[in-house]
């Protein structure tokens, strides 16, 4: 079950199955500090695949997440039921299944949009972990809620609503989009920061004092991937 408790009246975290997260494992549900105070404390390389279907639909996107060796470390040391410094099958089934629950509330930190407005994603059936060369690997697939063709302008990345987390895609190349049709113009967007705050400074400034304790301002800054189509080409 699911549940909250405050620290400091500055952050939340979340107990899962009556169980405290350490902080390392806790930053995949932490929500509530200030942005402009926030910054991350967990890191990982993102790879992302748009799968698309003949009939130019995405029909998946096939997300692989490698963490910094510090969580990772965190996550064995937790994990590691009988202390043998490794994650076998069933520690790492419950790793994935606690990142899996702790994730819900946030969709995945999956950004897709379509013409600028946000597309419902089916959450994953499941999120297999992996433990290589010291590091915790995530791997997950999500469709679309609704068909979701490639038309127009299409947006594609991943991003921690709460700053805890940096999850960001360190080459171009991690995000991939197999048999894009020659109609689609492919491009990675990395904004700059101080470009995107003082783009959208007013509405930052309303809707901080509107709700000060529920804004994505993180959206702004995340890496992702835009695809313009046209045509059935």
């Amino acid at each position: 079950m699911l549940g909250r408790s405050e620290e400091g009246g500055s952050a939340v975290h979340c107990r899962i199955s009556k169980r405290t997260l350490p902080a390392a494992v806790a930053a995949l549900c932490i929500s509530g500090a200030a942005p402009a105070l926030a910054h991350p404390h967990v890191f990982a390389e993102a790879n992302l695949e748009v799968a698309i279907d003949a009939d130019r639909n995405v029909v998946a996107l096939r997300h692989v997440w490698r963490f910094d060796d510090l969580f990772s470390s965190t996550v064995l040391l937790e994990f590691d039921k009988n202390a043998d410094l490794v994650l076998d099958n069933a520690e790492l089934e419950e790793v994935g299944a606690v990142i899996h629950e702790s994730l819900a509330e946030f969709n995945y930190f999956q950004i897709v949009t379509a013409g600028g407005k946000e597309v419902d994603m089916v959450p994953p059936d499941r999120i297999m972990a992996n433990y290589e060369d010291n590091q915790l690997i995530i791997l997950f697939e999500s469709r679309p809620a609704e068909p979701l063709h490639l038309d127009g302008q299409l947006d594609f990345g991943v991003y921690d609503p709460t700053f805890y987390t940096a999850i960001d895609f360190y080459e171009d190349k991690n995000l991939v989009v197999a048999d894009l049709p020659e109609s689609c113009i492919r491009t990675v967007v990395r904004p700059n920061p101080d470009e995107a705050i003082a783009m959208n400074q007013q509405s930052l400034t309303e809707a901080f004092f509107n709700d000060p304790s529920n804004n994505d301002y993180s959206k702004l800054f995340a890496t992702r991937l835009e695809l313009n189509c046209s045509g059935e080409g």
